[in-house]
């Protein structure tokens, strides 16, 4: 079932705060207790978050809690927050703590099925997270209706074979008008529509390119939510630090032509102590 709007707006706080605040020395076990009781007490996120303290307290992990929590968390955010927390894994927990704080506030300004397909398949596209996990995870998002599910089982066989944008161009009234002006049949059997007029421009003029220049248009045209992206190291961290050893390099190298100008180099000082050898009992 949908949950109401404002379980939304305490979810999207709630992934933001715990973002926010990964910076501080605290255990996740204190901050979830913190933010617990920033949250609003008329919605269910606050028992939920007692589950997720009590079982990261046996586990360590988000997923296996959110997992048992599938009439509130939909399979997307534990799929998600699974793959953070893989041990092989790269997928940043930050980033996807943002992903599901955009996706709480987008749901709660009112999302339609569209935009969260959309979403949450940039979200695989981008971070590399898998199709055939994660759009099985899509597909059960209780925001779709039984053709939606059909339409992304398709496009989970389908992907890596046919192109993103010809799979929503075939599926928007854009597709029929234009086969109409052209005096040609559909191909295939008619199915349902599942996509606007907008999406089904946008999808054809995005044919045969990389399919993030799509959801970068549909993005900018439809007010679609923006997927994070993973913030580049800051080598400037590292700069000091090896400013300092070259430093020290250049500084021992002087020391050194000094030393070979007044007269050589005492060679005896980079020698080890002598140790002198143990005594042997001859008896």
């Amino acid at each position: 079932m949908m949950l109401e709007r404002e379980e939304y707006v305490e979810q999207a706080y709630f992934f933001q705060v715990l973002r926010e605040r990964q910076q501080q020395n605290l255990s996740t076990q204190d901050l979830l207790r913190t933010v617990r009781e920033e949250l609003l007490s008329t919605t269910r996120l606050p028992m939920a978050v007692d589950f997720l303290r009590t079982e990261l307290r046996h586990s360590g992990t988000f997923a296996p809690a959110m997992a048992k929590l599938a009439h509130y968390f939909t399979p997307f955010q534990t799929f998600v927050i699974a793959e953070a927390e893989r041990e092989r894994g790269r997928f940043d927990f930050t980033v996807a703590l943002q992903i599901l704080e955009r996706e709480a506030r987008y749901r709660a300004d009112g999302a339609t099925r569209q935009g969260i397909f959309l979403y949450q398949f940039e979200c695989l596209s981008r971070n590399r997270l898998g199709y055939d996990k994660g759009l099985d995870a899509v597909a059960g998002d209780p925001i779709f209706d039984d053709a939606w599910r059909e339409w992304i089982a398709t496009v989970r066989r389908q992907v890596g074979l046919v192109d993103i944008a010809d799979m929503i161009y075939v599926r928007s009234p854009h597709y029929v008008n234009v086969r109409q002006r052209q005096g040609l049949d559909l191909a295939g059997p008619e199915k349902p529509v599942l996509f606007g007029e907008k999406e089904g421009k946008i999808a054809l003029a995005n044919r045969r390119r990389d399919p993030l220049l799509l959801f970068s248009a549909l993005e900018r045209h439809l007010n679609y939510p923006q997927v994070p992206r993973p913030k580049p190291m800051d080598e400037s961290r590292l700069l000091l630090p090896t400013l300092l050893r070259r430093v020290e390099r250049l500084e021992m190298r002087l020391k050194l032509l000094e030393e070979e100008e007044k007269g050589g180099i005492d060679l005896t000082k980079f020698f080890g102590k002598s140790v002198p050898p143990p005594e042997v009992d001859g008896t």
